[in-house]
């Protein structure tokens, strides 16, 4: 049971991470440390376990949060005019730009969506600069939405594992 725990809680850290860093998928880590937290309630007898109707809910935003986690900034990068070279370019800003967090994370997000568009549509710097801004707007709600799913499930980890 312990052993599940300290799991749990490590899948909830890494959940939290995965939000924000590309290419972790955080809420599904997150989730996968509420099943634990479930299987460790069933092993152990606590006076508040997990319930399985919680655990389903909680599989159900999970699902939701990750497709919209692809919906979002495609759909705010064509409201603001863009291409999806925009939306590559803010992933590859993004992984470039990692190298000196937090600032380098969003100064080369915010500028490869600017250059994707800028290279790829020819449209103007004006045109290129919106789109690169949807991008990033885009970007910043879907990690902002799965870092607070994520959060969330992580209290729930917590509260369900120690409270």
């Amino acid at each position: 049971m312990t052993v599940l725990i300290v799991f749990a809680v490590l899948f909830a850290v890494l959940g939290i991470v995965g939000s924000v860093v590309p290419g972790i998928p955080g809420p599904p880590l997150s989730w996968i440390g509420m099943l634990l937290v479930y299987f460790a309630d069933k092993a152990g007898e606590r006076p508040d376990p997990m319930t399985l109707t919680c655990l389903l809910i909680w599989l159900a935003v999970t699902i939701i949060v990750t497709i919209l986690d692809y919906v979002i900034p495609a759909g705010v990068t064509r409201m603001a005019g863009g291409h999806k070279a925009a939306s590559t370019g803010a992933i590859i800003g993004l992984f470039a730009g990692m190298i000196l967090p937090p600032v380098g994370i969003i100064t080369g997000s915010l500028l490869g969506a600017f250059l994707g568009e800028l290279l790829v549509t020819n449209k103007g710097v004006w045109q290129a600069f919106k789109a690169g801004a949807g991008a990033f707007l885009g970007f910043i709600c879907g990690t902002g939405l799965k870092l607070c799913v994520s959060g969330v499930m992580a209290w729930l980890i917590v509260k369900f594992a120690f409270l």
